[in-house]
C-alpha cells in the first residue's frame, strides 16, 4: 500500500498506525483515509491485540466482530461475503462472526458495539438472540478494563440511534452498569422519561441524566467514561433543573430566560442545556415557548458605565448583575437611559450593605 501511495506522490500521515497494518493518506491535503491491509490477530487481550497480515480474504473477515462488517466489495460490484453477513442484513440481524464467546474475548468493547449496531440495523425493539444475550452477560466483566473514552464512543452512538431506552435497558439487564460507571442506576426515572419524553429527540445526555440520581452519581460516571465539558455540564444542569418548581414565577419561561441571559458560561450551550431540560421535563408547550424566543442584546455595557464615572472594580459586576435583572423583570423594554438612572440608587444600596 505504501509503494502504491508513494507512486501516485499522496502523502501518508500518522505512521504509529503501521504496526496494525493501517496507513493514512492524506487527499489533497485536506482529507484523511484510513486503509487497512488484510491480517489475522495472533495474540488479543480483550483490549488490544498483535496482528500478523496476510493476504487471504477470508482469514481477515474471521477477525472481524459482526457478519454484516464482515463483507467486501470488489471494484466490479461484486460482493465476498464469508459469514452469511448478506443474509443476516436482509433479515435485520445481528450476529457475531462464529462463537460469540470468543469474538468479545478478543476485545470486550465489541459488547458495546453489539447494541450500537442494534440500534441501527433491527427492525424490532426486542429481537435479540437469548444465547448471545447471555453471552454479552457472561462476560460484561471484561469491559471494565475497556478505557471509558472506548467505551462512550460507542454508547453514544447506540444513544443517537434506534429503541435507545430499551437497549440502555437491555444493557443493564445483562449487567453491563457496574462496569461502564452505572452501579446504581435509576430505571423507574428512566421509564418515566420515556413515557413522556421520547418522542421529542432526547439529547444522550438526558438518558443517561435519567439513570443517575444525583450529581456525585454524575461525577463517578464523567470520572469513567470522560465525556466532553459540553456534554458534563449538560448533565449536571438536567439533574439540577428537572425538578425545580417555577409556580411562583410571574411568566413560566422567565427563569429559564434569566439562566440565559445570566449564564457565565457560553450563552449558546446555555440555551442547549434549557431546551433540553424542557424536553427531559416533556413540557411542550414551554418547549415550544422557548424555541420561539429570541435571545434580546442587553443594552449596557462597560462603556456606557465608564462613560458614566464607573470604573471596572468590585461594584463593577453587581451594577450589571442588577440591571440586567430589572431588565429583564421589564420584559426588555427598558432602554440605555432608564437603565442609567438607576445607577446611583444601586450604588447606594451596595455601599449601605
Amino acid at each position: 500500500m505504501k509503494e502504491m501511495f508513494t507512486a501516485e506522490n499522496v502523502r501518508m500521515i500518522n505512521m504509529a498506525g503501521e504496526k496494525h497494518g493501517t496507513v493514512t493518506p492524506r487527499i489533497n491535503d485536506k482529507e484523511n483515509f484510513e486503509v487497512t491491509t488484510l491480517r489475522i490477530d495472533m495474540v488479543t487481550d480483550g483490549r488490544h491485540a498483535k496482528v500478523e497480515f496476510t493476504k487471504d480474504w477470508k482469514l481477515d473477515a474471521n477477525r472481524r466482530d459482526l457478519t454484516i462488517n464482515s463483507m467486501f466489495l470488489g471494484f466490479d460490484g461484486l460482493v465476498y461475503d464469508y459469514f452469511y453477513g448478506y443474509d443476516d442484513l436482509q433479515k435485520r440481524r445481528i450476529a457475531f462472526v462464529g462463537d460469540a464467546d470468543v469474538r468479545i474475548k478478543e476485545d470486550y468493547l465489541r459488547i458495546m458495539r453489539y447494541f450500537r449496531f442494534y440500534g441501527r440495523i433491527a427492525e424490532s425493539v426486542n429481537n435479540h438472540d437469548q444465547h448471545t444475550l447471555d453471552v454479552i452477560k457472561q462476560n460484561a466483566d471484561g469491559l471494565a478494563n475497556v478505557s471509558g473514552e472506548r467505551i462512550w464512543m460507542e454508547l453514544k452512538k447506540t444513544l443517537q440511534g434506534n429503541f435507545t431506552g430499551d437497549l440502555l435497558k437491555k444493557m443493564l439487564e445483562v449487567n453491563i452498569g457496574q462496569y461502564i460507571g452505572l452501579p446504581n442506576p435509576n430505571i423507574e426515572e428512566l421509564d418515566k422519561l420515556l413515557k413522556r419524553s421520547k418522542h421529542l429527540y432526547l439529547h444522550p445526555m438526558s438518558y443517561l441524566a435519567a439513570l443517575l440520581n444525583n450529581i456525585d452519581d454524575a461525577t463517578l460516571l464523567h470520572a469513567r467514561l470522560k465525556f466532553s465539558n459540553y456534554d458534563r455540564d449538560m448533565t449536571y444542569f438536567i439533574i439540577e433543573n428537572r425538578d425545580r418548581d417555577d409556580g411562583s414565577a410571574p411568566r413560566p419561561l422567565l427563569p429559564y430566560e434569566k439562566i440565559v441571559l445570566n449564564t457565565k458560561i457560553k450563552q449558546q450551550d446555555a440555551y442547549d442545556y434549557v431546551l433540553e431540560v424542557l424536553k427531559y421535563r416533556g413540557d411542550e408547550k414551554l418547549l415550544e415557548d422557548f424555541k420561539k424566543w429570541v435571545i434580546p442584546t442587553f443594552p449596557v455595557n462597560g462603556k456606557i458605565l465608564k462613560e458614566n464615572g464607573y470604573m471596572p472594580g468590585k461594584v463593577y459586576s453587581h451594577i450589571i448583575y442588577k440591571l440586567k435583572d430589572t431588565w429583564i423583570d421589564s420584559e426588555y423594554q427598558l432602554g440605555v437611559d432608564d437603565l442609567v438612572k438607576l445607577i446611583p440608587s444601586i450604588v447606594d444600596k451596595y455601599k449601605s450593605k
